[in-house]
């Protein structure tokens, strides 16, 4: 077996399978046994149940019969169409199951030789980061002979009842499943990244612009092995109940297929339309579906003839799947929940996209330096107090895609704890040599907000200009101890790493090269009226900002004597009398050109609101005034734990 799967409950399936194949023995689960503890958390919610091997359900048994198909499955008593929902797009990809259900032909039964048979069953699923093995024995719960929880349009198959309990073992029982989200399924079965869409706020119903704009984003996440689920969110309705068009408010819906159809001549005139935009979801009940336009028995499809529907690729069975236009799915869907597959192979024609993934934790501590557990931005004492991460973008401008994960809290319902945390992250752009923690907002600029969610995951899309950049994951409230997973996604390696020390380290060559006694922050904004280089009456400036042996210099803004710089710097200083100098110089071919400089003692009197600085000549600050102006912030403290 592979080293980078891990064993849930270190239970090695071959050696399980060998012991009992040697002793003529079933395997029974001890770690997930056929009892009552295993179907509920809460005693209050027991009832009547038969734990059958499905010998004893049917005569010739399979794990799967002919394949693996959307329509194999059946949700039954347990509330959670979500995981349904999940596999019937689990089963549209047959890469990706077959990574779910390993070595599936051996797992199979064979009619030929039953004494090969022991009964036992291995999953794997994505866990926190890692794939992760779970064996369990083939008892499952039964009511007057029957499946209870979900099982397959053929009697005589096995694969979704036997991965549900799989899944149910991971979560600490099947009552642990009863509500829950497609998309974290979704992530379970792929390594997915899981990001949430309100279509109501986003008022895609409304904005034909945003609506057509999510509809290509939707199906190129399709075409590469994504996976969508949608919802009605059921605020003031019962859940379950029937919308008038026939859809069941809090149930997930599984997206099987979106296309976008050029209509023929014949076509156009029935419908006044060059194109349709249509998407085909499935209900895992396997009835109950949509009665407006484009639905089965529909006046839509009477115009379309068989031939054209074939070409079309539009089918139409009663069968818990059915079609829609783009539009109508938009205003009668509240939810999305979209799971892409981002693609970080070397070898491929798309995109692909440089992958860092850390671990970590927000832990309480009363002593503030220590304590990562510092709640929202709305928390300004105590925001900079949770986890940090920098990371770098080295574009111009990069596309950088954020997940946040928290570890799964269902195996914590038995204590009641087992409820998801509400989650998010921010990203501030800060000064470009930084290596420290962040310890006060001052010249740095918030640049992300995710959406605060009490989802497993939260995911962010953002183009960034070329920099550095803290992350910081939180919490909504100061205080709540869980473990994360930050996943990101940038064009180029983008170098993510904890920020864990607070100040440079005192080691025994500061006792002999100094220790630094000053921190300064210096942010330049902009310059203006600086002289003019060429005949277009134009430059190319870049500041360089210079302290102690150290220097920073920024990009070049072309053609302009009033660039916007926004570069900012963090020094360390050891000598606090040698000055901080600013200079503005032009690049040229052969050889730069310095348009003027400002020297600042940079002390920890000094104003801290933004100033307008004269330009002037090499030399001290009696040197000869030139042309041009540069807009900085300066900021200095002797604490060094301060900014």
């Amino acid at each position: 077996m592979s080293s980078s799967v891990q064993l849930f409950r270190d239970q090695r399936y071959q050696e399980l399978k060998g012991q009992c194949l040697q002793q003529g023995i079933l395997f029974e689960d001890p770690e997930f046994p056929a009892s009552d503890e295993s179907l509920y958390y809460d005693s209050a919610a027991k009832g009547k149940v038969e734990w059958k091997r499905p010998k004893d359900l049917c005569e010739d048994p399979h794990l799967l019969v002919d394949g693996m198909s959307s329509h194999d499955l059946h949700q039954g008593k347990l509330g959670n169409c979500w995981f349904v929902a999940a596999c019937s797009c689990l089963a549209l990809r047959k890469s990706l199951w077959q990574q779910v259900i390993p070595d599936s032909n051996e797992q199979e039964w064979d009619p030929k030789s039953p004494r090969k048979y022991a009964g036992i069953f291995r999953f794997r699923f994505w866990r926190f980061g890692e794939w992760t093995e779970v064996v369990v024995d083939d008892q499952l719960p039964t009511e007057n002979g029957e499946l209870i929880y979900c099982h397959s349009n053929v009697r005589n198959e096995f694969w979704s009842a036997l991965l549900e309990k799989a899944y149910a073992k991971l979560a600490g029982s099947y009552q642990a499943l009863d509500g829950g989200c497609a998309a974290e399924a979704l992530v379970d079965f792929t390594g997915a990244v899981a990001e949430s869409i309100n279509l109501e706020e986003g008022k895609y119903g409304e904005v034909i612009s945003e609506q057509m704009k999510l509809f290509e984003d939707l199906m190129k996440v399709h075409k590469r092995g994504g996976f969508i689920s949608c919802s009605i969110s059921s605020p003031g309705r019962p859940s379950e109940a029937e919308t008038g068009m026939g859809l069941i408010v809090g149930h997930a819906y599984s997206v099987t297929a979106i296309r976008k159809l050029r209509l023929g001549e014949s076509l156009l005139f029935s419908f006044k339309a060059e194109k349709l935009f249509m998407i085909r979801l499935r209900n895992p009940w396997g009835k109950k579906e949509w009665h407006g336009a484009w639905s089965d028995s529909s006046e839509e499809w009477k115009k379309v003839s068989d031939s054209e529907r074939k070409s079309l690729g539009l089918t139409v069975g009663n069968d818990g799947e059915f079609w829609m236009t783009f539009e109508d799915w938009c205003k009668n869907f509240t939810d999305v929940d979209i799971c892409r597959t981002v693609n970080t192979s070397c070898f491929s024609l798309h995109k692909t996209w440089e992958k860092e993934m850390m671990y970590g934790a927000w832990a309480k501590h009363p002593e503030p330096l220590l304590n990562r557990s510092g709640g929202c931005f709305d928390n300004r004492e105590t925001f900079l107090q949770n986890p940090q991460y920098l990371f770098d973008v080295k574009k111009a401008q990069d596309k950088v895609l954020v997940s946040l994960q928290q570890e799964d809290r269902r195996k914590y319902k038995k204590e009641g704890k087992g409820e998801n945390i509400t989650i998010g992250f921010e990203i501030l752009k800060v000064e470009d040599n930084r290596r420290y923690r962040l310890h006060k907002l001052t010249v740095q600029e918030r640049v992300a907000t995710s959406p605060y969610s009490n989802t497993r995951s939260v995911f962010l899309r953002r183009t960034l200009q070329q920099g550095r950049y803290i992350l910081v994951p939180t919490t909504y409230i100061p205080g709540v101890p869980t473990k994360f997973i930050l996943r990101l996604y940038t064009d180029v390696p983008s170098k993510l790493r904890e920020l864990k020390e607070d100040r440079p380290k005192m080691t025994c060559w500061s006792l002999l090269c100094g220790y630094p006694r000053r921190v300064t922050q210096i942010k330049v904004h902009s310059a203006e009226g600086l002289q003019k280089q060429d005949r277009s009456g134009g430059a190319d400036p870049y500041v360089l900002i210079k302290c102690e042996n150290q220097s920073w210099r920024s990009a070049v803004q072309h053609d302009t004597t009033s660039p916007v710089f926004n570069t900012q710097v963090i020094f360390y200083r050891k000598d606090i009398d040698s000055p901080v100098t600013i200079q503005v110089w032009n690049s040229n071919l052969l050889r730069d050109q310095l348009l003027g400089q400002a020297v600042l003692a940079a002390s920890p009197g000094e104003p801290r609101e933004q100033q307008r600085l004269k330009l002037r000549g090499r030399g001290g600050g009696e040197a000869a005034e030139v042309p041009g102006h540069i807009s900085v912030t300066v900021l200095c403290s002797d604490d060094l734990g301060e900014l």
